[in-house]
């Protein structure tokens, strides 16, 4: 269920809890049509363990005159003859309407369902609507579904007043099922499809269908089997059944309500309402009545102060097709000379009509206008858009070429950015319009992971500019070459171009190419550990100043590269700088740090804090709303990586390894994140056990890291999983060689885990004791630290002063979960000092408590696993854990501690 797992998992909560109790339960799902309220039903039966125990009644248009058509359709598919003999009492005139209605009730207890369901409420006819009430009084352990279209249920609908009649009587749960996001949109294509689609065909649907799901299946369905090309299934016509289902739509509308709804058709995705008035021609209290009726059938939606539009693209586009092209140049032509007359027109919608009116070099003239305006903005993609737009009229355009480029780089774009800059490249007609297009084949080039591309685009953008007099675009090619020398770590040539370009910027005036230019300085400065203060000092100076004058790509930069080296701030302060970071980012129209590097800030604060779960939820919040997770260059999934070792953190192995097997085979030889993802598949193989396997993927993380940087935690984490796996320590060591940043007490603890692996426990103390104190390490790992140190402690005879270090290293990872609790547990098994963890100071983590009461619901594991949306080895994994932290041997004595932990017990 794509995008309805959260709705799909309350349903089936309620399922269970009817099961337990002694009265019904009541879920109502609304939602509008195709968006999936029958499939989430048909989800939740058949996750039943039988059918049986189901009816399932669906209601027509025409079911308002027929009593108990829902029943009689229920029973129909369960016993037609019950339903037979329902049907003949229902019409015998000698029965009243009470009778008829103990019928209904006496048919429903006889098949004793454990789901009823009652489809299409608001068709649904009074009879009906009242039996759904009444089946809430039945004695029983059943769930009741009902299911509605709200645009649909007004004052004339039996199912009116049920909604609130039910809320009086009986505990009520609504479900309410909303259009598909664009990642969603874009896992069902996958889905259907079998591959990723191109993020711009994935908006262009999303857009098009609205998110409505069913829409998008007879989209795809229409275009037949096979290799689709989804690009152009999102211009091609639409197909002739769902086109003639929407403008069914339109049958009984009356010839003002029908001139309305064609030329909003016409006008746009958003439509105002005096651009409506002026080209309709209708008064403005005539206008709004269209307007209210056009919004009460569903067929338009308000979507702001004055401003209208359609509720499916799709729709609009069938209403659009059928009128003729006079008609629609007319339209455009009134539109066209409505907002360019007036001062405060959005220019996209002037270039939308006047390309609609073939007005052509009136089009170009707008675009030109509106793209400068929109980057300014940070509306980057709608600028990209826009240029495109342009581009379609006049192709070798070196300007609207440049505007192209840079926005599908900001956007993350990064083949168009390309395609778009070797274009701008190829029609240049000048050195600065080289130097350009250069400046942005370089960078595409590096974000993409091709390092040697970008250095020899940077050797050709050096000679160029040696063309160059010295003006704007000079200093912007100093500033990029300075940039390029400090992605490779070169920090003096970095420094040296920096200064160049900083020099000559103020010569010139150029405060935007200034702050730029002091960002690279500042950012090489902190990767040289001699001035890593100084570059610190300069990020926030140059991110104060970046504001005062609008640069917000330059602030939104100083402050993520500020974020992102070893910094004594409070977390406070760090989540201050993340909130400016995002917002700067945002005015830019820089999605990779808007989104992705905001989620991922606000995690790594959560596990500096030693919070797993904020962690997260934190990065899953960000890969819901991550609108770039197709397009960037950490792959398929921006987020993916961060969050499969989050899931190895919390011992959720058969998460991080889908998510592993995802990465590898949409990784290329040239991915910016290569030996992440390979670090990854290492890890995994580790925590599954299979040595050889791990074997196998440290000699290829190995050959990926040569000259390559890995992080201390990256490092702590993989020679953990290593020793785990009980790789030989002597294999793990090659992996420090390429620790990179400031991460000396990442490397105290990583060399004093490799040593006591190697059984040098009197060394190993003094490193744990080091990294014990190192504030800069999350807490977690000051935790994992403290067993180490204990571990040692105990190696040498020293139990007490071991015994000492479990309260600090029980406090620091109260909030965790996964192998270093483990680790901790098998310390105080060493110790016989086994505490009890429900009540008081637990050490379950709240997921192992979940499990735990579930335990004692006498739930077998692959039930646990179909209860907590988890795979039966894990839901095996977390009894494990928590049979080991109880320090008992059976599911009868969780029950039994439990129960005895339990608020009122003895």
């Amino acid at each position: 269920m794509i995008g309805r797992a959260d709705e799909l998992r309350r349903l089936r909560g309620l399922l269970d809890a009817a099961r337990d109790g002694a009265q019904p339960g009541i879920a109502l799902i609304a939602g509008e049509p195709g968006v999936g309220k029958s499939r989430l039903v048909h989800e939740l039966i058949s996750g039943m363990a039988t059918r049986s125990g189901t009816l399932i009644g669906q209601a027509d248009p025409g079911a308002l005159g027929r009593p108990f058509e829902l029943l009689l359709d229920a029973l129909d598919g369960a016993a037609p003859g019950a339903a037979a003999e329902l049907q003949a009492a229902i019409a015998d005139p000698a029965v009243g309407p009470v009778e008829r209605l103990r019928a209904g009730l006496d048919a429903v207890r006889a098949n004793d369902p454990d789901v009823v369901v009652f489809e299409d409420l608001h068709w649904a006819d009074s009879e009906s609507v009242a039996l759904f009430e009444r089946l809430g009084d039945l004695p029983g352990s059943r769930l009741l579904v009902g299911t509605y279209r709200p645009g649909e249920v007004d004052r004339r609908n039996p199912a009116a007043d049920l909604l609130t009649r039910l809320e009086r009587r009986y505990p009520v749960t609504y479900v309410r099922l909303e259009r598909l996001s664009l990642d969603d949109t874009s896992a069902l294509l996958t889905a259907m499809t079998g591959r990723r689609p191109p993020y711009r065909a994935a908006v262009a649907l999303q857009n098009r269908t609205g998110g409505n799901p069913f829409f998008l299946e007879e989209l795809v369905k229409a275009a037949g089997g096979g290799e689709l090309d989804l690009r152009k299934l999102s211009v091609d016509p639409l197909p002739w059944n769902l086109a003639d289902t929407l403008r069914r739509q339109l049958d009984e509308l009356d010839h003002t309500q029908e001139r309305v709804i064609e030329a909003a058709a016409v006008l746009g995705r958003k439509v105002p309402f005096d651009l409506l008035a002026v080209v309709t021609g209708l008064a403005e209290d005539d206008l709004i009545e269209v307007l209210r009726e056009l919004v009460r059938r569903g067929l338009l939606v308000e979507l702001g102060d004055d401003e209208f539009g359609f509720r499916h693209a799709l729709a609009r586009e069938a209403i659009s097709e059928q009128l003729l092209g006079r008609q629609r140049r007319r339209l455009h032509e009134l539109a066209y000379e409505t907002l360019a007359a007036a001062d405060d027109s959005d220019v996209a919608l002037i270039a939308h009509h006047a390309k609609g009116a073939g007005r052509y070099d009136d089009m170009v003239a707008a675009v030109r206008r509106g793209v400068e305006k929109y980057l300014r903005m940070g509306s980057t993609y709608q600028a990209l858009q826009l240029a495109e737009m342009g581009l379609a009229e006049v192709p070798d355009d070196v300007e609207l070429l440049a505007v192209a480029a840079r926005s599908a780089w900001l956007v993350g774009l990064l083949d168009d950015a390309h395609r778009y800059a070797k274009m701008c490249l190829r029609c240049a007609t000048n050195t600065g319009e080289r130097s350009g297009a250069l400046r942005l084949m370089a960078r595409v080039a590096w974000e993409s992971g091709r390092r040697d591309e970008m250095s020899s685009l940077i050797d050709r953008l050096c000679e160029t500019i040696q063309d160059l007099p010295d003006n704007e675009e000079r200093a912007a090619a100093m500033a990029a070459i300075a940039q390029s020398f400090m992605l490779r770590d070169l920090t003096q040539p970095a420094l040296r171009w920096a200064d160049k370009a900083v020099e000559l910027a103020d010569r010139l005036g150029l405060p935007d190419i200034r702050v730029t230019a002091l960002v690279e300085k500042g950012s090489a400065l902190v990767n040289d550990p001699a001035q890593v203060d100084s570059g610190r000092a300069l990020l926030r100076e140059v991110a104060d100043e970046a504001e005062k004058a609008g640069v917000w790509l330059a602030k939104a930069r100083a402050l993520n590269n500020l974020l992102s080296t070893p910094y004594p701030l409070s977390a406070d302060e760090q989540r201050d700088l993340l909130e400016h970071m995002r917002i700067a980012a945002e005015k830019a129209g820089f999605d990779s740090l808007a989104v992705a590097a905001y989620f991922q800030g606000r995690a790594s604060l959560a596990i500096h804090d030693g919070d797993l779960t904020a962690a997260i939820a934190a990065i899953d919040d960000g890969r819901r709303r991550d609108q770039g997770v197709l397009r960037t260059s950490q792959g398929d999934d921006y987020h993916g990586a961060f969050r499969a070792g989050l899931a190895l953190e919390a011992g959720d192995v058969d998460l991080a390894a889908s998510i592993s097997v995802r990465l590898m085979e949409s990784m290329s030889a040239f991915s910016k994140g290569r030996t992440g993802i390979l670090g990854l598949a290492y890890h995994v193989a580790c925590r599954q056990g299979d040595q050889a396997a791990a074997e196998r993927a440290l000699d290829e993380l190995l050959n990926a890291a040569d000259g390559r940087k890995i992080w201390g935690d990256m490092l702590h984490d993989l020679v953990s999983a290593g020793l785990f796996a009980r790789i030989a320590p002597e294999r793990l060591r090659p992996l420090s060689a390429n620790m990179g940043g400031f991460a000396e007490n990442w490397r105290t603890l990583v060399e004093a885990q490799l040593t006591e692996a190697e059984r040098h426990p009197a060394e190993a103390l003094d490193g744990y004791r080091r990294a014990m104190l190192a504030d800069d390490l999350p807490a977690a790992v000051r935790g994992t630290a403290h067993v180490g140190a204990a571990r040692c402690l105990v190696a040498l005879g020293r139990r007490d002063e071991a015994a000492a270090l479990l309260d600090p290293a029980t406090r620091l990872l109260e909030n965790w979960d996964g192998w270093r609790v483990a680790e901790l547990a098998e310390l105080r098994d060493l110790l016989g000092a086994r505490e009890h963890p429900v009540g008081g100071d637990s050490q379950l983590t709240p997921r192992e408590l979940e499990v735990a009461h579930l335990l004692a619901e006498g739930l077998t594991n692959a039930e646990l696993a179909r209860r907590l949306f988890i795979s039966p080895r894990t839901a095996a994994v977390h009894v494990s854990n928590i049979l080991s932290k109880l320090g008992v041997s059976s599911r009868t004595q969780v029950a039994d501690r439990i129960s005895s932990a339990a608020p009122g017990t003895g």
